[in-house]
């Protein structure tokens, strides 16, 4: 859910006095609007294109994108998608250049989800470099593996005795985790992690 609570400091104390481990926040799919959307920037960024101005937007029929007609639902949803996307470009945008987040409810697309993101940014000598991608998946089973890996990093942290927030999972299957990390190095944490080799 994109509701901040490993990512929050109070509720992850909350977990660590109670012998708890605890992984979030809000999902990220196996591949979705914003893992593409992130690795979208940071090839941006590693290739010296200047991200001058993107957007997501996202549309869909499920639950989720009905909850989010409710414009209080969608604030931390937008935060944590925006922020996912952010900490890969080396100077963050102005809130008034990055636009992320739920669109729209659409009934008749039931579990589909689709993606309408555009990038614009800036090459060598002022170029323009306009990108433009729509993606369409089914949004449920999308999240479900990803699901099924941090439930799978809950029972280790269990079995270890380790309490509070987890760091390196939730860093590669959530958007907005206590600590953002490029997936790359997520990956790699999180397979360090499973081997016992990284306490969280």
């Amino acid at each position: 859910m994109p509701s901040f609570i490993a990512s929050d400091g109070t509720w992850a104390r909350r977990f660590a006095e109670r012998n708890l481990p605890v992984g979030g926040d809000d999902i990220k799919s196996q591949l979705g609007a914003t893992i593409v959307h992130r690795a979208l920037a940071k090839l941006f960024h590693a290739r010296g294109v200047q991200i001058a101005s993107t957007y997501q937007l996202n549309v869909g029929g499920n639950t989720d994108f009905l909850n989010m007609l409710s414009r209080e639902r969608i604030v931390t949803k937008k935060i944590s998608k925006t922020d996912a996307v952010q900490s890969q470009i080396g100077n963050p945008l102005g809130r008034e250049h990055i636009h992320i987040g739920p669109s729209d409810y659409v009934p008749w697309l039931n579990d589909q989800k689709i993606c309408f993101l555009r990038i614009e940014g800036k090459a060598f000598g002022e170029a323009p470099v306009n990108l433009e991608l729509r993606l369409n998946v089914v949004d449920s089973p999308n999240s479900a593996g990803c699901v099924i890996d941090m439930i799978r990093g809950i029972k280790l942290a269990l079995d270890r005795k380790i309490s509070g927030a987890l760091i390196s999972m939730p860093a590669y299957l959530m958007k907005h985790p206590p600590e953002q990390y490029p997936d790359h190095l997520a990956k790699q944490m999180t397979e360090e992690f499973i081997r016992g080799e990284r306490e969280r």
